[in-house]
């Protein structure tokens, strides 16, 4: 067996599921392909992808959940919830930037992924939002967890387990999201010329305020001409521009807080949820580090000394953006090393095929976790033909 399986349904996948196991193939398991330079590459003979299964599902507006199949483009989920004036609550990324794919997401790739942007820090990540789902795991046998609205929801568990499993335990056939209302206003303040250590500490002081901060990042020179601190203020607009001048005074001991112009801080927060910054040169290197705030800036100062880097942080600075320039490992050995005992973890996103290769694309597991973890594999996809060994090696 050769090429590639595209089901066109839940049935199609199951039985192509079924075909594949029962001939020990491995697959490739994907939706558009936005997100193909993730995980080790391999030499699998066939890939099995979602794009054909298309289409929304299920939506009700007033009960604030909409439900569609994997292949369905990112675009026209937002497109539906916009006529309501709806939103997925935790701002999905959008990987073609820094992959220089063409495809649009899929919602069952951002599920897979549990793919979540700068809105995070307040409205969750995007398993918090996924409410049910239905897959069809290793044997050929189709899955139902979770519900189709927040009144009925069982086997949550399952759900979460899923959502970030990047195809390993099962191929979804419908995924289900909570939404929220697009807020009517937002607002974006900049510290300007702060170093990363203060720069946190002024995020910090930010979300720790009662304004609706809806997005905190710090982008220090290297991607930015100057230091620029940001945060974002969303929801009615009598709130947001009292948050905002209130916010400003809090914020008065790191400097003038300066309000973006609408277009411009809209542009930015794309750039932050996209790392669009980072993209080039292509072949560099991207890490991204998440970690306790307070230990970001001393991390990346010490991994500074060691390797040439760029970076920014999100997520009040628990979430470090990284590139480094191309070497044999993509400095693996210093990003663990320096991330060892943290209680974070490193995921490589991006590097050449013959770095991603050998190194760990996640964060090592130790042997107790390792080893649920293939118990748990094993569960769902007893011949291991699920994207066998793209995350971890063995797993």
């Amino acid at each position: 067996m050769s090429g590639d399986l595209k089901p066109r349904d839940e049935k199609n996948l199951s039985e192509s599921i079924k075909m594949a196991a029962a001939a020990k193939m491995p697959l490739i398991v994907s939706g558009a392909g936005s997100k193909s330079g993730i995980g080790r590459p391999n030499g699998y003979a066939m890939s099995v992808t979602t794009q054909r299964m298309q289409g929304i599902s299920l939506y009700e507006p007033t009960e604030l959940v909409i439900g569609a199949l994997p292949g369905t483009p990112l675009s026209e989920i937002n497109q539906t919830l916009a006529t309501q004036n709806q939103m997925l609550p935790f701002e999905p990324m959008d990987y073609r930037p820094i992959f220089g794919g063409r495809h649009e997401p899929t919602i069952g790739g951002i599920a897979a992924g549990n793919v979540s942007g700068p809105r995070r820090i307040m409205a969750g990540a995007c398993r918090d939002s996924l409410i049910g789902i239905r897959l069809v795991n290793g044997r050929g046998d189709v899955v139902k967890s979770g519900g189709r609205v927040m009144k009925n929801v069982t086997g949550l568990d399952l759900v979460k387990l899923n959502c970030g499993a990047w195809g390993t335990l099962g191929v979804f056939s419908e995924v289900i999201f909570k939404v929220l209302p697009k807020p009517e206003c937002a607002s974006s303040l900049a510290l300007r010329g702060l170093n990363d250590a203060t720069a946190i500490a002024a995020l910090t002081t930010a979300l720790g305020s009662p304004f609706s901060v809806s997005a905190a990042a710090h982008l220090p020179k290297g991607v930015m001409s100057e230091p620029l601190t940001i945060v974002r203020i969303e929801g009615f607009a009598p709130s947001v521009a009292y948050g905002c001048g209130e916010l400003a005074k809090l914020l008065g001991p790191y400097g003038k807080a300066d309000l973006l112009e609408e277009e411009v801080g809209t542009d930015i927060w794309s750039d932050v949820r996209d790392a669009r910054w980072l993209a080039d040169p292509a072949e560099s290197a991207i890490w991204r580090l998440s970690l306790a705030p307070s230990k970001a800036s001393g991390i990346v100062a010490h991994i500074g000394r060691v390797l040439d880097t760029r970076h920014f942080y999100d997520w009040g600075g628990g979430l470090v953006w990284l590139a480094v320039n191309a070497s044999e490992d993509a400095g693996s050995k210093v990003i663990r090393d320096a991330m060892r005992g943290l209680n974070g973890h490193a995921t490589l996103l991006r590097a050449p095929p013959q770095v991603r290769s050998k190194v760990d694309i996640f964060e090592p597991l130790p042997p107790s976790l390792a080893d649920l973890t293939r118990r748990i594999k094993f569960a769902f996809d007893p011949d291991r033909i699920l994207n066998f060994g793209k995350m971890y090696s063995g797993i």
